[in-house]
């Protein structure tokens, strides 16, 4: 997983949020609690509306992990995507150094497809990654 090093960094990042927006390739979302505190992010990236598949991603704050924060928005996001957006296969990888994330997408209903050898880089190098998905009707 990268990690911004410098705010000018978020800001980038944020700065690239809009542009999926705006070009109908991705949406980002904060997770709140009551609107207010921020708990995390959600996100469908990789929106192709031809094959009705999308990626999704989130990530909790420290102080929220373990309390079904990052489930109950993958949750969300997921009906959304699948029952009035419309798409038909949702995507979702995450290390194999991270059994928290994948608990969080199998309770959510995304099934273990496989492992992606060395497919992503994060801080600490290279990791493989299980990919999760969740087909509409599942």
């Amino acid at each position: 997983m990268r990690r911004p090093a410098t705010e000018h960094e978020v800001r980038e990042w944020f700065d690239a949020y809009h542009q999926d927006w705006k070009h109908e390739r991705g949406g980002h979302w904060a997770i709140t609690r009551d609107g207010v505190e921020v708990l995390g992010r959600i996100a469908l990236r990789g929106l192709d509306f031809d094959d009705g598949i999308a990626g999704a991603a989130y990530w909790v704050l420290p102080a929220a992990r373990g309390a079904g924060v990052a489930s109950r928005a993958l949750l969300a996001l997921t009906t959304w995507a699948l029952d009035e957006i419309g798409f038909h296969r949702l995507e979702l990888d995450h290390s194999t150094r991270n059994p928290a994330s994948c608990r969080v997408a199998t309770k959510s209903g995304y099934l273990l497809e496989g492992t992606k050898r060395s497919a992503a880089v994060h801080d600490d190098g290279r990791h493989d990654m299980h990919l999760h998905a969740r087909v509409r009707g599942d």
